[in-house]
C-alpha cells in the first residue's frame, strides 16, 4: 500500500491514479532521461552553468519540463 497525502492507495486505486496522471508521469520520466542525457553529452564542464553543471540539476529540470510539456496533452484536465 502507498500513502499519498492522507489517502491510502490499494491496488485498484493505484491503477486509477496511474491512469489519471499517466501523461505527467511519462513526461517526468522521459524528461529526466533527456535531462541526464543532455548533461552527459553536452553539459557544462566549467561548472558555471546553473542547470547543466550537475547531473541532478539537469535531471530534475528535464523532469519538470517533460512533465509540463506532456501534461498539456492530458485531455481530462482541460475545461470545455
Amino acid at each position: 500500500m502507498v500513502v499519498v497525502g492522507k489517502m491510502l492507495l490499494n491496488t485498484r486505486n493505484k491503477m486509477v491514479y496511474l491512469k489519471k496522471y499517466k501523461f505527467y508521469i511519462l513526461g517526468a520520466v522521459l524528461g529526466a532521461l533527456a535531462g541526464w542525457a543532455y548533461w552527459y553529452y553536452v553539459g557544462c564542464h566549467s561548472g558555471t552553468c546553473a542547470i547543466t553543471s550537475k547531473p541532478l540539476n539537469s535531471t530534475l529540470y528535464g523532469s519538470i519540463m517533460g512533465m509540463l510539456l506532456l501534461g498539456i496533452l492530458d485531455k481530462s484536465n482541460h475545461q470545455k
